[in-house]
């Protein structure tokens, strides 16, 4: 596919204008696609809004049926999106197929949901009922490093709950969605799902868009705070999953051997763009050396290239603006660590960095302060766990971390302890659509996936009936 195409109000349109997506591993053009401008924008929540009276009028079992069946056109077409993925994302083939079935697997998980009328009271002298009903308008603005996935985690509970939706793409990763929208156009009624593109000019518009009800955002911290800001002039809904520097502490009954390569798929999962991301290793002191030479051993023989080419584990990172700040990161390292694996790029085009382990650095350094969001792990030694707790809990964010221990009741201990949204036990980064998912302090506000991610995009409505 080279013609993409906005979707708005069931009409595949061109932009007002048009931009360029590059590939990130041999940094040419990939295509020009569609720029909305902020008329089109305008012309997309006025196509949700016109929308909403009827699909909200929808029985829930109507709305369910239309989501299962863009999880059936996505099945259906995985093989294609899944190529676009790869070349305009940069991770392997295999992940990107990965990611396009989960997403149809997240799809149809929230059409297994339902929003029943819950009786609170009810006795001789009142009923009272608590209802769920749809908020309108929704804005979902998706990142770069999962632009299907975490699609995924917007797109089907604000339609199963009722609202209409106008869904913005990273302005580096938009073709996969744009297609996706050609392809369910006959599928989702007029209005319901708008798809529009921008090169990061329009995310204050939508916002603070006056008929839009909620946003629904992931992307950076310093982002989400422009959101929270925006959405506030007129009270709107937020939902914020934002940046983390998820911390994994390893105990002293640990296996290296056993542990260190689940370490190293936790830590560099999409070279290391993954927002709950293992993005500092906390290991004991009397295991330090022994698990730093066995991560660095898995860094040495992973195969980085161009996420097409069979074989490869790890692609470029997506965009230059990244690439630029890992090197820049990975450089200061240098100064403060021991770079024990990787380091370097390629001898190629493409937004190359080799999976790279720094040992003997530690907490007030750039790398092991800052989220990285690239292939570059510091391995901090420790002695005493409360005291690796406590620095883990030190981070102005707490979307994850994680415990390792031979002794689970000791490990459960401890993960009681991390302040963050999700804490992992001898695993990290495991989402699942049935589980909750959410940011402490600085990664966020409010819940995805899970019931209570379907109640995000509701609005408590209680009936009170006296007897």
């Amino acid at each position: 596919m080279s013609d993409y195409r906005l979707l708005i109000n069931g009409e595949l349109v061109p932009g007002d204008a048009t931009m360029d997506v590059i590939n990130p591993a041999n940094e040419r053009v990939l295509a020009s696609c569609p720029r909305a401008s902020t008329a089109q924008l305008n012309s997309a929540v006025a196509a949700a809004k016109a929308a909403f009276p009827a699909w909200s009028a929808r029985p829930i079992g109507e709305r369910k049926q239309v989501v299962n069946a863009i999880a059936d056109v996505i099945q259906a077409n995985a093989n294609e999106l899944a190529q676009l993925l790869t070349q305009e994302q940069g991770k392997p083939l295999g992940d990107a197929i990965g990611e396009i079935y989960g997403t149809a697997a997240f799809f149809r998980y929230f059409t297994s949901l339902d929003l029943p009328v819950e009786v609170i009271d009810e006795n001789d002298a009142r009923r009272v009922e608590a209802h769920r009903r749809p908020l309108g308008v929704v804005g979902a603005i998706v990142p770069w490093n999962f632009p299907m996935i975490l699609m995924a985690f917007k797109i089907p509970p604000a339609l199963v709950a009722g609202n209409t939706v106008v869904l913005k793409p990273a302005p580096t990763t938009p073709l996969t969605n744009l297609r996706l929208g050609e392809l369910i156009r006959d599928v989702v009624p007029a209005g319901v799902l708008n798809i529009i593109t921008d090169v990061n000019d329009l995310g204050a518009a939508l916002t603070a868009h006056p008929d839009v009800r909620k946003v629904s955002f992931t992307g950076s911290t310093a982002t989400g705070s422009k959101v929270m800001a925006g959405a506030a002039g007129l009270l709107k809904r937020i939902t914020l999953e934002l940046g983390g520097n998820d911390a994994g502490i390893v105990l002293d009954d640990v296996d290296p051997a056993e542990t260190a390569p689940k370490l190293f798929q936790s830590a560099f999962q999409n070279s290391g763009q993954v927002c709950i991301a293992m993005k500092r290793l906390y290991v004991h002191e009397s295991i330090y050396d022994e698990m730093c030479e066995a991560l660095a051993a898995i860094a040495e023989r992973t195969i980085v290239g161009d996420g097409l080419q069979q074989g490869t584990q790890l692609g470029p990172l997506q965009n230059r603006m990244q690439y630029e700040r890992v090197k820049e990161l990975l450089e200061d390292a240098k100064q403060h660590g021991k770079v024990i694996a990787g380091g370097t790029g390629l001898d190629q085009p493409g937004y190359f960095i080799r999976p790279t382990i720094v040992r003997d650095i530690t907490d007030g350094t750039r790398l092991v302060d800052e989220e990285q969001f690239g292939p570059v792990l510091p391995v901090i030694k420790f002695k005493d766990p409360e005291d690796a707790v406590a620095r883990a809990n030190a981070s102005p964010w707490g979307l994850g971390g994680s415990i390792w221990s031979a002794n689970p009741a000791r490990a459960y201990a401890l993960a009681e302890k991390l302040d963050a949204g999700t804490v992992w036990v001898n695993k990290h980064a495991e989402l699942d659509p049935r589980i909750p998912f959410g940011g402490a302090k600085q990664s966020g506000l409010g819940t995805e996936l899970g019931e209570e991610g379907l109640k995000e995009f509701t609005q408590l409505k209680i009936i009170n009936i006296a007897r």
